[in-house]
């Protein structure tokens, strides 16, 4: 029998992280240090199983140690909200942000280059709002606060991505103080929304070799300096080299302006400074953007980011990264199991056969996917 047969479905979830490189790390920073009873693995996996379970507050958390089957995963009888709460307040961020880091690139690792395309990456941020009277630290506008989460996503196959890097900052913070931080190789193309354009970086891009793929501003001072001439098939309705900006604040370099239309047959207004692709290319890998809109919805009603368990800074930053690990392990598993069944079925599986050996799991997402199932997720 395959050893991951003695696994619970829950255990295997968890298995990538239960590593002894983890337990080394806790160990070399000291987090455990004088702890007798939670420990920080102990504390990563109650707080997984409620991102999992979507429980609402420390004291649910608490009542789960009661089943028997989750006392023999954590090695815990009993635990108090306090007791969590604590906890939760005092795991430094950054050890769960190595976590996440190193089941990304694990998952990055798996993935079979030919399936997808890998030489562009998604960049955008959703807001997360939050009461202003609770949450004082993050305050967003007068009446209101809120957090902002930015992400680098990246296709892991033809219709999942994988968030490969995240900053957290206040609301309050527009999303251009955070390009840098997210871009930095050369040789990608990244591909963001308009509210990431700045003529200042874009120059620099330019010159350091970073491509970028975005929309453009309305009110946009543009000079078209030539035309290309486009295939009789093309989608594109016009492909010009231009420069963009007033005279007075103008990009020292020029861009390729496309104009074409989204799936609503809405116009975009497409800029880039790829000049290699053709603009039937461009146009594709911006309406690829869309991807991330479908990641920030699965997150918002699947994972528990709307409401917290805490109300200081870290225990909000926590929380975030612990949702974050709870998506990667989710897609570990798929590529595993090298299921075609998208990852809110495997979800749901997860739930009802959380103390359930893994086998049962996992002959679950060995079986086809039904026409009807696969008919709705194409559209």
């Amino acid at each position: 029998m395959d050893k991951d047969t003695l696994f619970s479905s829950f255990g295997k979830w968890l298995a990538p992280i239960c590593s002894k490189t983890f337990k080394d790390r806790i160990a070399a920073t000291g987090q455990d240090k004088y702890v007798k009873k939670l420990t920080t693995l102990a504390y990563l996996k109650l707080f997984l199983h409620a991102q999992l379970q979507q429980r609402d507050g420390l004291r649910e958390i608490a009542d789960d140690v009661l089943c028997e089957e989750f006392q023999q995963e954590l090695d815990l009888n009993t635990i108090s909200a306090a007791q969590l709460s604590r906890k939760h307040n005092q795991v430094d961020s950054a050890l769960l942000e190595q976590v996440f880091t190193e089941l990304v690139v694990r998952i990055q690792k798996q993935v079979n280059p030919s399936r997808i395309r890998s030489d562009f990456k998604i960049i955008d941020s959703t807001t997360i709002g939050l009461c202003l009277q609770k949450y004082k630290w993050a305050v967003f506008r007068k009446t209101k606060a809120g957090i902002k989460v930015h992400l680098r996503l990246v296709y892991v196959d033809q219709d999942d991505v994988i968030p490969e890097k995240a900053v957290m900052t206040p609301a309050r913070k527009n999303d251009r103080t955070q390009m840098d931080s997210l871009i930095d190789e050369t040789g990608v193309t990244y591909v963001f929304d308009r509210g990431y354009v700045d003529y200042s970086t874009f120059d620099r891009y330019c010159d350091q070799g970073i491509f970028f793929v975005t929309r453009l501003k309305k009110n946009a001072i543009i000079r078209p300096i030539h035309s290309f001439k486009l295939p009789s098939n093309s989608k594109v309705l016009s492909d010009e080299m231009v420069y963009i900006g007033t005279p007075q604040k103008r990009m020292e370099n020029v861009l390729r302006l496309i104009h074409t239309v989204d799936s609503e047959g809405n116009l975009l207004a497409i800029v880039t400074n790829r000049f290699d692709l053709d603009a039937d290319e461009i146009g594709e890998m911006y309406r690829k953007r869309w991807a991330i809109e479908t990641f920030f919805k699965w997150m918002k009603q699947h994972i528990r980011i709307k409401s917290f368990y805490g109300t200081s800074e870290r225990a909000v930053m926590n929380q975030i990264w612990i949702a974050l690990i709870a998506f990667c392990l989710l897609v570990l598993l798929k590529q595993e199991a090298e299921t075609s069944h998208p990852l809110l079925q495997l979800y749901r599986w997860l739930k009802v056969l959380l103390w359930k050996p893994f086998e049962m799991w996992l002959n679950r997402m060995k079986q086809r996917p039904s026409r009807t199932s696969a008919g709705r997720r194409k559209r």
